[in-house]
């Protein structure tokens, strides 16, 4: 009989064993953790908002109302071409974001009333503590007031930037040659790659650069420079 107890003991104390261990297996974000983003015309508008859809940065539950997509279907109906093509895109890309498998889309039936689009994108992002996707700086000013969080996509294209765009100057030490006869190679501060022309005689220096070009891919971004000339002093006015 002991030995009986001792067996039924230790499969209990096994079996919670193995439940304790798969608990801890589990991730820690689950989908009650996901952030509601209400999303306005403005991006839907974007071309780069589908991009950056597409490459799976966006995990959380995205919200278009249907008085927003209303809202594309007048502005596609309307007289401004540049409008009109823009919002088509944007009901494009609606149908888009529906086959992304990264999140969750879903298109919300509310009333198609008289008020106004921003006003709504606020009362349902207030009611369900959710955010607001917006390039609109007036809707992200109102916002705030609201203290409802704000996500600009305009702001992370700005985060995103290079340091440095063509026409401008930097100092860089060479640190090694380049592929083609007489390049010099250096790297910006983010790690980016600049090829300066005629910069092999200058290797272990630090010269300043005239940026040229920039090449940008899925696999990074590189920059071709050139060696600055001198800026010439500016004469003094009599």
């Amino acid at each position: 009989m002991d030995l009986l107890l001792l067996l039924l003991t230790l499969i209990i104390l096994s079996e919670t064993t193995l439940l304790a261990v798969k608990t801890r297996s589990k991730p820690l974000i689950t989908s009650h953790q996901k952030r509601k983003i209400y999303i306005d015309t403005s991006v839907l508008m974007d071309p780069r908002f589908l991009a950056v859809a597409q490459t799976g940065f966006i995990g959380d539950d995205l919200i278009v109302p249907r008085s927003v997509i209303h809202e594309l279907q007048l502005i596609a109906d309307g007289k401004d071409h540049d409008k009109r093509t823009r919002a088509r895109a944007g009901l494009d890309t609606v149908r888009e974001l529906e086959r992304i498998t990264f999140f969750d889309l879903t298109i919300y039936s509310d009333a198609l009333d008289r008020t106004p689009v921003d006003n709504r994108l606020l009362e349902l992002a207030k009611a369900n503590r959710g955010f607001i996707l917006t390039n609109d700086f007036n809707l992200k000013k109102v916002a705030a007031t609201e203290q409802i969080e704000v996500l600009s996509l305009s702001e992370l294209a700005l985060a995103l930037r290079n340091e440095y765009l063509p026409g401008e100057r930097a100092r860089v030490k060479v640190v090694a040659t380049g592929s083609n006869a007489g390049q010099g190679v250096a790297y910006l501060k983010d790690g980016t790659m600049v090829v300066i022309d005629h910069g092999k005689s200058h290797l272990g220096q630090e010269v300043e650069v005239e940026f040229i070009r920039l090449n940008q891919t899925a696999a990074g971004t590189m920059m071709f420079a050139r060696l600055a000339r001198s800026r010439k002093p500016r004469r003094k006015s009599a």
